[in-house]
């Protein structure tokens, strides 16, 4: 799991991510570039959302998730990339297996995701990790593609705060 102080890692993969594959995130490579491009800008983005986690393969940084409350008794699963290089070699099955991990050791009952339903190998990884379709959801202001919601119900094991 990353801290603040890990924002060199995330923002070179966030950015690889983006220009990797523009159609699967709602933010742009432009967004996160230029003026939007600073160390308090990324480290803020590592102390916000709950867990940043990043896969390495073969010793280099080979792919990135991030898991946050958004409710109670819910944890949503963001940001996953995985590098073309690590693909089909199960770092993204990796990477959803350890936010469900950290999801049900914070007590969660479900986990969920949004995914364009263009991104069939996301849509793919993630049915094979437990996710099943519920709804769409609302295009975002800006991006009228809407977005296939997806769920995971966890175990929901509640372990005392220090241990998380």
């Amino acid at each position: 799991m990353l801290v603040a102080d890990d924002w060199p890692v995330w923002r070179a993969l966030r950015l690889a991510a983006l220009a990797d594959a523009p159609h699967a995130f709602g933010s742009s490579l432009a967004d996160w570039q230029g003026p939007g491009d600073t160390q308090r800008r990324w480290r803020a983005r590592l102390e916000t959302v709950a867990v940043n986690i990043v896969a390495d393969l073969d010793d280099r940084p080979a792919g990135m998730v991030s898991g946050d409350r958004t409710g109670v008794d819910t944890v949503e699963l963001t940001s996953l990339w995985v590098a073309p290089a690590a693909r089909g070699r199960g770092v993204g099955e990796l990477l959803v297996a350890a936010v469900v991990e950290w999801a049900e050791r914070a007590g969660a009952d479900k986990a969920v995701l949004r995914v364009y339903p263009s991104n069939l190998h996301a849509i793919l990884l993630y049915q094979r990790s437990g996710f099943t379709r519920t709804s769409v959801a609302e295009a975002v202001p800006g991006d009228d593609r809407p977005e296939w919601v997806m769920q995971r119900p966890l175990a929901g094991r509640r372990i005392p705060r220090g241990d998380q």
